[in-house]
């Protein structure tokens, strides 16, 4: 859904704008907070509406009556919603024999994320011990009237919704208001302290000073963003394409081997959803920085070469480069044909 594009990408904006001091994220995401109080009992029955669940029996609005529940909208390419996900796991091992209930609402945003087997993998590799509700038809999502990836929504024992916030940033709040919905339903032999996770690969926060390209959505859909057709040089933030590739409505798709994708760009990392276009099929690529191997920039899916192959459908993290970060040419080539591409997302 494009609005949810629009909104993920505004929320990726406002953090790179708010990052370096803690109490500006804190101060600045009150607009992105709902108040306390409200009543979260139709929310809770719209989990009524996931068509799977995964770590875990279904579970009810009535068994989760009188608990604290803390809601967690997703969906597994979000690379806002991979860079939380640490503190969400940590806040589940942490207050999890306290009473905290931590559930994930997996909402698709591309129809891959439809298949459940594809959530299953995910989840398992990124090790994700709590529930999974799959949300393919978006009833939780609605039930919520939610709008972003990422959101999280609190729920105390009396089934008001105490606390929401939405994208990035925040975790000390979050945590606190946790630590505050608990103690009033009866826990409190937790330690106060928030936890500090060791966030690494494709989690690891941002470098927000120096992220100055944004999420760029490859399909028609989209209006292939910032996409030049036919160029010898790019500016910053434009792509173009070489070789025999179909513009789809979601995504490029590769239709004969050594096929390129060249994008202008000013970040720490370079991530591509991407995939093979059939289950069990693969295609190798070798990414290139200003026409060479990345070398120690090379990301968590290619070695010091740029080598690497795509077999799932999923985030692949491409390049992780250190500082100082200048503009720079990033250049995949696909050896194989057979591969989509979704979305460039930046860090």
């Amino acid at each position: 859904m494009r609005i949810n594009q629009d909104r993920r990408r505004f929320l990726s904006t406002a953090a790179a704008t708010l990052a370096g001091l803690e109490v500006g994220l804190l101060g600045a995401t009150k607009s992105l907070v709902r108040g306390m109080g409200v009543a979260g009992d139709r929310e809770l029955q719209a989990l009524r509406g996931a068509t799977a669940w995964l770590n875990t029996p279904p579970l009810s609005p009535d068994g989760l009556r009188g608990k604290v529940v803390l809601v967690d909208f997703c969906t597994y390419t979000c690379i806002n919603w991979l860079r939380t996900l640490p503190y969400v796991r940590a806040w589940a091992e942490k207050y999890g024999e306290h009473g905290l209930v931590v559930i994930g609402a997996h909402t698709p945003e591309f129809v891959f994320e439809r298949d459940v087997e594809n959530v299953r993998r995910a989840i398992a590799a990124m090790r994700v011990p709590y529930p999974i509700a799959v949300d393919n038809d978006y009833a939780v999502w609605n039930g919520f009237s939610n709008q972003y990836w990422p959101a999280l929504y609190l729920i105390d024992a009396k089934g008001a919704i105490r606390f929401t916030h939405f994208g990035e940033g925040a975790y000390d709040q979050s945590e606190r208001n946790i630590q505050q919905v608990l103690v009033e339903a009866g826990a409190g032999a937790f330690s106060r302290e928030v936890v500090t996770p060791d966030a690494r690969g494709i989690e690891a926060p941002a470098d927000w000073d120096n992220l100055k390209s944004g999420e760029t959505y490859l399909g028609s859909a989209q209006q292939a963003e910032h996409f030049v057709r036919n160029a010898t040089r790019l500016r910053l933030k434009e792509w173009t394409l070489a070789g025999d590739w179909t513009l789809g409505s979601k995504a490029v798709a590769l239709q004969k081997p050594d096929g390129k994708i060249n994008y202008r760009f000013h970040a720490r990392d370079v991530h591509l959803v991407m995939g093979p276009a059939g289950r069990g099929a693969s295609a190798r690529f070798v990414v290139r920085l200003d026409g060479q191997a990345p070398g120690t920039a090379h990301g968590a899916d290619v070695d010091e070469q740029g080598r690497g192959v795509v077999a799932e459908q999923r985030t692949y993290q491409l390049i992780r480069q250190q500082r100082p970060i200048v503009d720079r040419q990033f250049e995949i080539e696909f050896l194989d044909r057979g591969v989509e591409a979704f979305c460039f997302t930046f860090g």
